[in-house]
Parts: C-alpha cells; sequence; structure tokens
C-alpha cells in the first residue's frame, strides 16, 4: 500500500511538472509577442505549426506560425496578451492548455475569448503544434488582474 502512494505521489508530482512547464511554454509567447522578439517565439513551435482563429460571426483565418512571428517582429504596436485559468490536459508527450485571455493593442482592449494550445513534448522541451483561438469583443470575463497598468 505505502509502495502504491508512493508511486502515485511521483507520478503526480511529475504531472505536476510537466503541467507548468506547458504553461510556461503558453506564457512565453505571450511574453515573445509583447518584447516582438519574433526569434523566441519561433523557437517555442513546431516546423508547420499553425494557428487558427474565429471570430464572433463564424469567420475563421488559419496562420502558418512563420507568418504569425513576422507579425511579431515587423508590428510597431504594443501587443499584450494576459491568460488566466489554465486548464491542461496532459498523457505522456502530448499537451493541451486551454485558458481564458485578453488582448490589448496599444493599451486599448482588443478582444478576448480561449486559447487552446496543443503541445508536443520533443528532446528540447514542450513546443507548440499548433493554437485556436476564439476572438470576441463582449460578454468577455474580466481578467483577475483588472485592467493592464499603463
Amino acid at each position: 500500500m505505502k509502495l502504491a502512494c508512493a508511486l502515485f505521489l511521483l507520478a503526480s508530482v511529475a504531472q505536476s511538472a510537466d503541467n507548468s512547464e506547458v504553461v510556461s511554454v503558453a506564457q512565453k509567447l505571450f511574453d515573445a509577442m509583447h518584447a516582438h522578439n519574433g526569434l523566441a517565439a519561433a523557437l517555442l513551435f513546431l516546423p508547420g505549426a499553425m494557428l487558427a482563429s474565429v471570430d464572433a460571426t463564424g469567420k475563421t483565418s488559419i496562420t502558418p506560425f512563420e507568418k504569425f512571428v513576422e507579425r511579431i517582429s515587423s508590428s510597431n504596436k504594443n501587443w499584450l496578451e494576459r491568460m488566466w485559468n489554465p486548464k491542461v490536459q496532459q498523457h505522456g508527450v502530448i499537451a493541451t492548455v486551454w485558458a481564458d485571455y485578453d488582448f490589448y493593442l496599444d493599451g486599448k482592449f482588443s478582444h478576448c475569448g480561449i486559447d487552446a494550445f496543443q503541445m508536443l513534448k520533443t528532446e528540447s522541451g514542450w513546443k507548440i503544434a499548433s493554437i485556436s483561438d476564439s476572438r470576441v469583443t463582449e460578454g468577455c470575463e474580466q481578467n483577475p488582474s483588472g485592467p493592464p497598468k499603463p
């Protein structure tokens, strides 16, 4: 019985560490976006990764990660994306992060929604295989941190 409890505890600790690493990759992307650091962002993606967005009207857009990274690098606007309530599902080398988010452009609210990251664990750590997000401008849940500080 003690061995079973110890193994369960070890598995829980390992799972918790992996969960925080997965959420950390998502946060690193937001940090790279804010810093306009396309290289740092690119290093977080797997080759062939895609970003899919759907707006409140149902219009969808699909963007290869390379184009997204170009936008990060070339934008002269201040990007701020914040997530909260991340929920992680993980099994071995595959993980999903599902989180509420809000996005501000040049300090003004732009949109909010859900970010859904699909990640795979590689020899060099967790990498983003795809990101899907919803984008709405009304009925947004309030970020627990409140509005961003100027």
